[in-house]
């Protein structure tokens, strides 16, 4: 195909997004800890043809687990077990830069890059969760602004890490016996105020040069991130008209960085009903509604909001004012309390509106409902693809992709086939020289970008 290709990812949540997924007859309520789930869930999306699959994390118990399932294992563990069972569909995996190192970052996300064939990709968070500071030795979380700085110069530092092999360095000649060419290994020598790193990694890079870092946050601070270091951005948004500004704001951010604005690959999350007919839609998305018990939807509101449950009026809108709190999920927050103020909803409109903690946009209709709503986005430029989240899962997603990605495929928006290997093959994204590679030798080394 040719012209602009449209991205697809799906969100690996356990039984799926819904909080009662794991209710419904179909679903193994011991799902979040059998990677042989994961294995299936991966496959089908590959089977569709789907750029990647997606593992969210925080390295604590955040959500009510006495009502439902969570992302217990740690991602990159089960992304390397779902390496060996797959061949192309990406993996990307989510790694705090508060709570974890980058050397030994790095070396993990370098680690199953070679273990995929160039397929991983790094979900760059600061984790503004409190328990997880109690996890680390802290009272609570840090201030977001201070995250923010501890991350940019994380997420640098993680790339320089990457880049200290050239790509010729691995010599393995037996006739010579030289094995490294250890003058194309370098030291990064890093001294800034978080981190003193010396280098190099332990690892050469990939058949992509280096992961993929996607990063996730509609904060101020968010996206200067995102537009400095990021080379895909997952983002919430309600209305193509705050997914096509959004989209606009980041790429002039971008290019302040001397960065194209077509550097970027923007995924909004979007949730997904699928019936064969509407009614048959809202049938199931009522089911699923059914089963979330409201002191969880509650609670888990209430959460967002930073505020006490008992300051939620089921019958009322939101308290106002709702000032932003320091410590909060910034974009969480403000794509929460916008669907809030423009709908003019009560606390128990938004419940439903948000899937009982969904979040994201949740789209419910048949197939063709879901295509055309996908395409019209896609068209309007408020998104390059979806961060897809089914209902449930597996079936869900197997529902997509049978019946939407075909749509998809044949109006000419979406592969039929992978036209790469890696997953910046997937995205359109060129591979990435080593900063240590002299720019003669970069540049004859370098592929030029698919279109999308």
């Amino acid at each position: 195909m040719s012209g602009r290709q449209l991205h697809l990812n799906v969100n690996l949540l356990h039984s799926g997004v819904y909080p009662s997924a794991w209710r419904l007859p179909g679903s193994r309520p011991d799902a979040f800890l059998d990677i042989d789930h994961f294995v299936r869930v991966a496959r089908i999306a590959e089977r569709g043809k789907l750029d990647a699959v997606f593992l969210a994390d925080t390295p604590a118990i955040n959500d009510r687990i006495d009502y439902r399932p969570f992302n217990a294992l740690e991602p990159t563990v089960v992304l390397s077990a779902v390496a060996a069972a797959t061949t192309h569909v990406g993996l990307v995996a989510t790694a705090s830069t508060t709570y974890n190192e980058p050397y030994n970052l790095a070396r993990r996300f370098a680690s199953l890059d070679l273990v995929s064939r160039g397929r991983a990709g790094w979900n760059v968070v600061t984790t503004a969760d409190a328990a997880a500071g109690r996890n680390f030795g802290f009272a609570g979380a840090s201030e977001h602004g201070a995250r923010y700085a501890r991350a940019r110069e994380f997420t640098e530092l993680v790339h320089a890490l990457w880049d200290s092999w050239e790509d010729d360095a691995f010599v393995g000649d037996k006739a010579s016996g030289r094995f490294i060419d250890t003058g194309k290994v370098h030291a990064v020598e890093h001294r800034g105020p978080h981190y003193t790193v010396a280098g190099p990694l332990t690892v050469p890079r990939s058949a992509q040069g280096r992961p993929v870092t996607f990063q996730a946050g509609g904060s101020e601070d968010g996206r200067e991130l995102a537009a400095a270091t990021a080379d895909a951005v997952f983002s919430l948004a309600q209305t193509i008209e705050d997914g096509a500004a959004y989209a606009r704001d980041l790429r002039v951010r971008a290019v302040r960085y001397g960065r194209s604005p077509d550097a970027l690959v923007i995924l909004p999350g979007l949730a997904t009903v699928i019936g064969s007919t509407e009614a048959e839609a809202r049938r199931r998305q009522d089911e699923l509604w059914d089963l979330v018990p409201e002191a969880y939807s509650l609670a888990r509101l209430a959460g967002t909001l930073r505020i006490d449950p008992d300051q939620l009026d089921l019958d009322k809108p939101l308290p106002d004012p709702l000032p932003l709190p320091p410590d909060a999920n910034h974009t969480m927050f403000l794509g929460t309390v916008a669907l809030a103020r423009r709908d003019k909803l009560t606390v128990r409109q938004l419940l439903r509106a948000l899937g009982g903690g969904v979040g994201h946009r949740i789209v419910v209709g048949t197939p063709d409902a879901i295509a055309d709503d996908i395409a019209a986005w896609f068209r309007a430029g408020a998104a390059d693809g979806f961060n897809l989240m089914p209902d449930v899962l597996p079936d869900g997603l197997e529902t997509f992709v049978d019946e939407v990605v075909p749509i998809l495929q044949r109006r000419g928006l979406f592969r039929w086939d992978y036209a790469g290997a890696t997953l910046r093959d997937h995205l359109g994204l060129a591979r990435p020289a080593s900063r240590y590679t002299a720019p003669d030798r970069a540049a004859s080394g370098r592929r030029a970008a698919s279109g999308r």
